[in-house]
């Protein structure tokens, strides 16, 4: 499985914080809400963290010798699949508060309450902690190089396996 690449990260992150930003405009046009989601999704990101942060560890603590049971190579992998969605989810989020905080910071001299510019600003806060735990758990999840066979010669391909012939 390949790792993630932070250019990808940096990409999702513009993207959604144009989104955001264009989603922004187009709902104050329309005197709608801003499209931010409730403080509690604090709670849900943290959650999600913690878990992937825990599984994490597990394999960390497998992979640097302490092997008093097996582990589950399944569960290694969706734990290094769940790092990964953590980061990705994270950048998505941290985009798109990114691009709505934008769009409200000349609206901040003339708000009396700047209560949905600090949800603004927790929920971007979140998506950092988010991707930070999922490039973190990823490193947790990466063998390192085996040195230990170095005299292994690599295996040739047998002759005329997979090969067709042409006339």
């Amino acid at each position: 499985m390949r790792t993630i690449r932070p250019a990808w990260l940096v990409v999702a992150t513009i993207v959604l914080a144009v989104a955001g930003w264009t989603t922004t405009e187009l709902t104050s046009r329309a005197s709608l809400a801003l499209p931010v989601l409730p403080l509690s999704s604090l709670a849900t990101m943290g959650l999600i963290a913690v878990v992937c942060l825990v599984l994490g560890l597990k394999v960390r603590r497998w992979r640097d010798g302490h092997r008093d049971r097996v582990l589950d190579p399944l569960v290694a992998a969706r734990t290094l699949v769940l790092a990964q969605a953590c980061a990705y989810a994270g950048a998505v989020l941290l985009g798109w508060h990114l691009g709505i905080l934008v769009d409200q910071l000349p609206t901040i001299p003339l708000r009396g309450d700047l209560g949905p510019i600090w949800d603004i600003v927790a929920m971007a806060g979140g998506g950092i902690v988010m991707m930070v735990v999922g490039l973190v758990v990823e490193r947790f999840c990466k063998l390192p190089p085996d040195d230990s066979d170095s005299t292994s010669v690599p295996r040739e391909k047998p002759e005329g396996h997979g090969e067709e012939e042409f006339a």
